[in-house]
């Protein structure tokens, strides 16, 4: 069984930022915890919607359903190598890069979960999003239930990070 303190979020300062990373693993087969990574009607469950190429350069589309206002970002797909890495760009000012990397351990499925951000950037907000998408995204894994909604899942785990609980 995953504790709450073994799903939190590292912020570290490294050489060209601050890294966020999230490690979480699943009994489920990786090709499983794959497919919710990467099929459309998987991912707009827990995430949103990416409309585009689905191939390594390909750009398109993502909107963040689950986003008061469902957000729409350009995007770029730099790595895929299913069903163990995919890289992913935003190509709006931002320009977030995130790293999502599978393998077995032990009989699970492990995610590891990677953002930098630029130098002295406060990753408290961002890493709390992304706890509460990889909740999300663990409940389409594991069919179990979900971390609720925005305000009970701050209130719940804020804290944790530092952050109030509402």
């Amino acid at each position: 069984m995953t504790t709450q303190d073994e799903r939190l979020g590292e912020v570290t300062e490294v050489a060209d930022g601050v890294q966020v990373q999230f490690r979480r693993s699943w009994p489920d087969p990786v090709a499983d915890v794959w497919s919710a990574l990467t099929d459309p009607d998987r991912t707009a469950r827990w995430f949103g919607t990416y409309d585009g190429e689905r191939r390594v350069g390909g750009s398109g589309t993502l909107t963040m359903t689950h986003e008061e206002g469902a957000s729409r970002e350009p995007m770029r797909i730099v790595e895929c190598d299913p069903p163990r890495r995919l890289v992913v760009r935003w190509e709006s000012e931002q320009a977030w890069r995130i790293e999502l990397d599978l393998a077995e351990e032990q009989g699970r499925t492990v995610l590891v979960f990677t953002q930098v951000f630029p130098p002295g950037t406060d990753a408290g907000d961002y890493v709390l999003g992304w706890h509460w998408y990889l909740d999300k995204f663990g409940a389409e894994v594991s069919g179990a239930p979900g971390p609720g909604d925005w305000d009970t899942f701050l209130a719940a785990t804020g804290p944790a990070y530092g952050r109030p609980a509402g």
